[in-house]
């Protein structure tokens, strides 16, 4: 599955060597011949649940190869949901240990012992921590030094931008050629050339985007 991260921006932050990724099997830190990372829950009800032990054993493993310092993330959908605030902040980390859970979640207690942080990508239910812990990488790796041609393109994204009161935007609509398509325009202030005027009209369109597609923010 990881594979995906050798194309798009993760995959250039990697020819570029701003990132480095390892992934770790907890299937390696089993005992039993048929390398079981899971078992009922106690209490009885549906699905399995992730052992504790073939999980520590597997971040403990990784810790050895990072400073000592580095956060376990674990991603869950009960965990706080990730905003690009958050992931600007972890960018900022020399490394992260990403955890991916299966089945009906995973042992409280390796949580308890080892996760510094749980986040989700969003409220619904995946059958796997796999697409999740990628979907970080590639927000990540798009905020690493040298990694975009532009850096000033990150800071234009939607969730990046912020009004005059520190309000977070989504972007503005975007046009290019040509200038008429199936009958629809680009619309006039785009083409005046007048970029104090084109800056207004794209701050505008912003705050009114924003305020009809996600009142919440």
């Amino acid at each position: 599955m990881f594979a995906a991260l050798s194309v798009g921006m993760p995959g250039v932050a990697q020819k570029k060597q701003a990132l480095t990724l390892n992934i770790v099997n907890p299937r390696d830190f089993t005992k039993d011949a048929y390398r079981r990372v899971d078992d009922r829950p106690y209490g009885g009800g549906p699905g399995m649940v992730m052992l504790a032990e073939p999980l520590s054993k597997a971040v403990q493993h990784a810790k050895s190869l990072l400073p000592a310092s580095t956060k376990v993330i674990y991603l869950s959908p009960q965990g706080f949901v990730l905003k690009q605030a958050a992931v600007t902040r972890m960018a900022s980390e020399s490394a992260l240990i990403l955890i991916a859970g299966r089945y009906e979640g995973v042992d409280e207690r390796f949580i308890d012992l080892y996760v510094d942080e749980e986040w989700s990508i969003g409220d619904y239910v995946l059958s796997g921590g796999e697409l999740p812990a990628m979907v970080l990488v590639d927000a990540l790796s798009r905020l690493l030094p040298g990694v975009l041609n532009d850096p000033e393109s990150a800071l234009q994204d939607s969730f990046s931008l912020k009004d005059q009161h520190d309000q977070v935007l989504l972007d503005c609509p975007h046009y290019t050629r040509p200038d008429v398509f199936e009958g629809q325009s680009v619309p006039e202030v785009l083409l005046s050339g007048n970029h104090l005027t084109i800056a207004k009209w794209r701050e505008q369109q912003r705050v009114l985007r924003t305020r009809q597609r996600r009142p919440d923010l």
